[in-house]
């Protein structure tokens, strides 16, 4: 009983430490990288991936995850003010059927353009687990991480959102396991 307890204790610690470190604001980049990737998941991630591209805060785009029947064309007419950008420097990866198929995805995409540095676009409750996929599978590669900030998954009061809270643990426990089966090298 007293191990049990102790394992409860050490998850929630653990759990409410994940949550306080998660950042609530959008905030640039560190710096510029060869390319950035976008984890699909939520629109605005692709959004803020394209203007990231824009801004020429990398020199290409790799958006994967996308459902394998979406064309470019669909997704560059949701953002019509990014649409010159898909016909030179934005790749899709449709594939990738979750966090682990993204970093190898991403893995190949990063060796074939030569990419030494990326900036990882997600969202803020995904990106602990996306850097510990991607530097496992990258890890020469600088990864440059900008959260998206959700406004229907509000991080500073979680505790008053039940689906919120549910959503925030599954993802602690992802990302535990993540961090475990990496550390072992699988």
């Amino acid at each position: 009983m007293i191990l049990l307890g102790l394992v409860v204790l050490g998850l929630g610690v653990g759990f409410v430490r994940f949550v306080a470190l998660l950042p609530t604001t959008e905030t640039p980049p560190a710096r510029n990288t060869d390319g950035i990737v976008a984890l699909t998941g939520a629109a605005f991630r692709i959004n803020d991936a394209l203007e990231l591209l824009a801004a020429g805060r990398g020199r290409r785009l790799l958006i994967t995850g996308v459902n394998p029947v979406t064309r470019s064309e669909e997704i560059s007419r949701l953002t019509p003010e990014y649409q010159r950008w898909f016909s030179c420097c934005v790749d899709l990866d449709r594939s990738a059927t979750n966090t682990i198929g993204n970093a190898i995805e991403t893995r190949r995409w990063a060796t074939d353009q030569r990419f030494r540095s990326l900036i990882v676009v997600t969202s803020n409750f995904h990106m602990p687990r996306a850097i510990v996929e991607l530097a496992h599978q990258l890890p020469d590669v600088a990864l440059v991480p900008y959260p998206v900030i959700s406004e229907r998954v509000r991080v500073e009061s979680w505790w008053s959102n039940p689906s919120t809270a549910k959503l925030l643990f599954l993802e602690y426990l992802k990302y535990i396991a993540a961090t475990v089966r990496t550390a072992v090298g699988l």
